[in-house]
């Protein structure tokens, strides 16, 4: 007979406790409330959400769709405010009440609020600009908000605190983080760890970190304008995250009669002390005196219970070892055990590399590993936890345990590992799970991954899960099916996506989700790849929407590692004027550029600029854009040429700076990076470019296509030789042409050339064999008939934070720019 099965709490420990139930077969049907009116979401990935990494599509565990699919009614939004165990029935914020033969209680969490004066406003919950960072629409809240502002304050330097700091910084030009604690992190990591992590966060995010800090009250009458700190002390800001930790949802239950004390009480079967048919798991579950925050002990809770609720004899949850591996704001860490020794026979085991941010302790107790703590490398971190996990016998040789001495790196072979072996931390999936998903027909990674959701929080595991896909797959995963998409968002190869496109006129890159993607889903990872295709195929009919843009095309500058930009002006076949070079010089003063570099393609780059001063020197400069930046046609090097040269027999810098003036910010699916030399000497290295041009003796000049000296190395094949400068633009455009039309996404010409094979490239291109020529030339022309210079933009931002301040990532050394 079917049983009602009542589950209060939509949130990741209930969703997947349904979903174990669902696995086994249970006979029930499904009724669930959620205070949040969506599915089920990942809450580890609201910070890559706020940093801008993720999409809201993308952190989805379960649709709406999943529940109606697995004939689950969900009240989404719905509040439970009470349950009578006695009647067996459940009461709603809407006035239902709803029965129940079993229930199950996964109300999780909410963000504690530290006492602090003015946090609250009467008519609106926190004080404005003040968020918690819980839900999906805290981190909405505070994307909102904070894009109107300009400096954060975090109060709680937990991981969620630190992450929070780490995601805001996309947001805001400065951010302050304050915990009450000596050290960041204190309840997984020690006070030197907690050290080293701060130096990494100062030092290489930069943001500022203060510890000891009691955060007393909000500043700000009608907004936030600051906090104040217990010693006095006054931190400036707009916006203020309260991440200082999470308390068990407990409040309904413990006024429902049920047994509550730090958490809701259960036995090792989940159920509820005292009650046969109420159970609980998840972070309001108190176990044995334990409460659980992390993920892997819920997803084990689950397990036990979906057993135990099924028919399963003789299950229990005995409580679970804490480990984690993750990134913290980007850092590495890792933590199990003991952070400190706890006896006099505790053996430590400490290696400390402070310039590196890298910081190992391991406690080592009766030959068994009880506790250990990394930051900065977790190279080692997979065998570490699963020694912690098994409790085995260590090496005689400590330091194995955290170098690799004498051999290869270390890696945790599948074969080796237990099925209840943690892969993916972020999701809680077993090496059995993914085991499991193979052996189930999903023989691909990515396939592997989406079943799964291995690999889809930190990305950390990625290289692992891939390990263990090929091992069960008998040594070799399957290609993805999706591997000749153009992109990874539309089912399409290129050549039957373009015909689609033209077929149904789709000018747009959200166009093309909502025709060509079943459900019209948009694709985040694939926004740019479908922008760049569509400016080659609609030139200046192509409409632009800022959102299908890399920061990169956003702003006209190329994002270094520390998060400024290079500015690269134009310098056409790398020819100046002295009053160019006197700008540039200005310039360069005047924002007090950190690096003046002259760069292999024959410019001036400058390095290290904000992002909020790029129109400003781009003003000042008053030069058009060298597209250091973008997927397109680059710069043409060139040699001295004929007009100087003893060798020179063809005039190689007026025809490199013809054809980078016809060119000039071309669309690619790939750079195309160009040179033209005066003869055979090379010195502009054309034999290894995209496309290079070789003048010859006779006035004839030589074309070489798919050329390669980067992390590639190839000499390009010989197109044909001509007799012109006029051929060689005709057949430089042509030929380009035909690899915008034909390349995959971020195919370049050394690995797209002798993938169709230069004989088959030479009869289209060159000798017409497909009667395509014509259709090539004008499609060329074109495009580079709707160019527009990008840096015109500067006067007119495109939407209003197009400039907005962004605080460098990492603190880079200042290189002068005199000596």
């Amino acid at each position: 007979m079917t049983q009602k099965l009542v589950v209060i709490g939509n949130g990741m420990a209930g969703a997947r406790t349904v979903e174990e139930i669902l696995a086994r077969n249970g006979d029930f049907s499904v009724t669930m409330f959620g205070d949040e009116p969506y599915g089920n979401y990942n809450r580890i990935m609201l910070s890559n959400l706020l940093a801008g990494v993720e999409t809201e599509e993308g952190i989805f565990l379960n649709d709406l769709a999943w529940y109606q699919e697995n004939g689950i009614t969900l009240n989404a939004g719905v509040k439970v405010e009470r349950i009578d165990s006695e009647a067996r029935t459940v009461h709603d914020s809407n006035g239902v009440a709803t029965p129940y033969d079993k229930l199950i209680i996964a109300t999780g969490s909410y963000s504690w609020t530290p006492p602090m004066k003015n946090v609250h406003n009467p008519k609106r919950g926190y004080h404005q600009g003040v968020f918690a960072f819980r839900t999906l629409d805290d981190t909405r809240g505070m994307i909102r908000y904070a894009r109107d502002h300009e400096r954060a304050v975090v109060i709680g330097g937990g991981l969620l605190g630190l992450e929070a700091a780490r995601g805001l910084q996309n947001h805001v030009s400065h951010v302050t983080l304050l915990h009450a604690m000596g050290h960041l992190m204190e309840r997984q990591l020690d006070e030197k760890a907690g050290q080293m992590l701060q130096a990494s966060v100062e030092g290489k995010l930069g943001i500022e970190v203060i510890t000891n800090a009691m955060t007393t009250e909000i500043l700000g009458k009608d907004r936030v304008t600051g906090v104040k700190l217990a010693d006095g002390r006054v931190i400036e800001c707009d916006v203020v995250v309260i991440a200082a930790g999470i308390r068990p949802n407990t409040e309904m239950v413990a006024n429902s009669g049920l047994p509550v004390e730090r958490g809701i009480v259960v036995d090792d079967q989940m159920r509820v002390e005292g009650q046969r048919d109420i159970y609980s798991v998840g972070e309001c579950a108190q176990h044995r005196g334990s409460l659980y925050g992390l993920v892997a002990p819920l997803w084990d809770q689950a397990k036990v219970l979906a057993d135990h609720i099924t028919g399963t004899t003789g299950v229990a949850y005995t409580g679970s070892k804490l480990s984690t591996k993750l990134k913290v704001a980007g850092i590495d860490v890792a933590s199990m055990g003991l952070i400190a020794p706890e006896r006099d026979e505790d053996e430590v085991i400490v290696y400390n590399e402070p310039k590196k941010g890298i910081y190992k302790q391991l406690i080592i107790r009766d030959d068994v590993l009880v506790g250990a703590t990394l930051v900065g490398d977790n190279s080692k971190a997979a065998s570490l936890i699963q020694a912690f996990d098994r409790g085995t016998a260590l090496p005689e040789e400590r330091a194995e345990l955290i170098f690799d001495i004498g051999g290869p790196a270390g890696e945790v072979a599948p074969a080796e590992m237990a099925d209840d072996a943690q892969v993916c931390n972020c999701n809680g999936v077993s090496k059995g799970a993914i085991c499991g998903a193979v052996s189930a027909g999903c023989k691909t990674v990515s396939g592997v991954m989406d079943k799964t959701r291995a690999g889809k929080g930190c990305g950390t595991c990625k290289p692992l899960v891939q390990r263990i896909v090929e091992w069960a797959n008998g040594g070799a995963a399957e290609e993805d099916p999706a591997a000749s998409w153009y992109v990874p968002g539309v089912p399409m190869p290129k050549p039957e996506l373009m015909a689609a496109i033209r077929k149904y006129e789709l000018k747009s890159v959200s166009s093309v989700f909502d025709k060509l993607v079943p459900g019209g889903q948009h694709d985040a990872k694939s926004k740019m790849g479908l922008a760049s295709l569509l400016k080659m195929m609609w030139a200046d009919q192509y409409v632009d929407e800022r959102d299908a843009r890399f920061i990169n095309d956003r702003v006209h500058g190329n994002i270094q590692k520390d998060g400024t930009f290079s500015v690269v002006p134009q310098m056409k076949g790398g020819v100046t004027t002295p009053s160019e070079l006197k700008r540039i010089a200005e310039v360069a003063e005047k924002y007090q550029v950190p690096m003046v570099k002259l760069t292999g393609g024959q410019r001036i780059d400058l390095l290290g600029i904000p992002k909020e001063k790029l129109p400003a020197i781009w003003a000042d400069l008053d030069m058009p854009s060298g597209y250091a930046y973008a997927k397109s046609f680059r710069t043409v090097k060139t040699c001295v040429g004929s007009d100087f040269c003893r060798f020179g027999v063809g005039d190689s810098t007026a025809l490199g700076i013809a054809i980078e003036e016809r060119f000039q910010g071309l669309e690619g699916p790939g750079k195309m990076k160009l040179a033209v030399t005066g003869c055979p000497r090379n010195c502009a290295e054309a034999y290894v470019k995209d496309l290079g041009v070789v003048a010859i003796d006779g006035g004839r000049w030589e074309i070489y296509v798919g050329g390669a000296a980067g992390a590639h190395i190839r000499k390009g094949d010989l197109l044909t030789t001509v007799g012109s400068a006029e051929e060689v633009i005709r057949l430089t455009g042509r030929f380009l042409q035909y690899y915008r039309e034909n390349a995959n996404w971020l195919e370049r010409t050394y690995s797209f050339v002798p993938r169709i094979g230069i004989d088959r490239i030479r009869e289209i291109v060159v000798d017409d064999s497909d009667g395509i020529a014509a259709a090539l030339d004008a499609a060329v022309e074109e495009a580079v008939q709707s160019y527009k210079d990008p840096w015109k933009e500067r006067a007119v931002p495109a939407t209003p934070g197009q400039f907005r301040t962004s605080l460098p990532l990492t603190v880079l050394p200042q290189v002068p720019v005199r000596s």
